[in-house]
């Protein structure tokens, strides 16, 4: 991975950087984020704030409230409809990124799941990997990764 990282949404119109490496990559497997990537989980790269910016466009910010209750705010482009980032209220300083968005993919490997139990069936998790059936119950601590990446 070669830092920084760049992406944007499908149209180009919105673009963004990130300065570090991600602290966690992560799956998210709850029957929303099923809905929003219309495929059976959503991937994505946790990074401070600070360390994320904007480069082109501004987003529509769409919100909603997931399965754990709590208010998720969505970075959308407002003419595509590429979902770029979001993150939980309670994330703070976090950011999560869509790991789709990200022009170089070829890094990535998720170490940690979530909601497992709204999984796919067929869909296999790696040995190792941490594995929550719902959102863990420190849900910043968790984001803020104790298994940062430095690939």
């Amino acid at each position: 991975m070669e830092i920084p990282l760049t992406g944007g949404c499908q149209c180009g119109k919105l673009r963004y950087e990130i300065s570090e490496a991600p602290r966690l990559v992560y799956c998210c497997h709850c029957t929303q984020c099923q809905k929003i990537t219309a495929s059976s989980f959503s991937i994505s790269v946790v990074v401070l704030e600070e360390a994320f910016g904007l480069t082109a466009g501004e987003p529509r910010v769409v919100q909603r409230t997931a399965d754990s209750g709590l208010t998720y705010a969505r970075w959308v482009c407002p003419d595509c409809g590429s979902c770029v980032t979001g993150a939980p209220r309670v994330a703070g300083t976090l950011r999560a990124v869509r790991a789709g968005s990200l022009d170089d993919t070829s890094w990535l490997r998720p170490t940690a799941h979530i909601w497992t139990r709204s999984k796919q069936p067929w869909v296999m998790l790696p040995d190792g990997d941490r594995q929550f059936e719902t959102q863990p119950d420190d849900i910043a601590g968790f984001l803020g990764g104790a298994d940062r990446s430095e690939e």
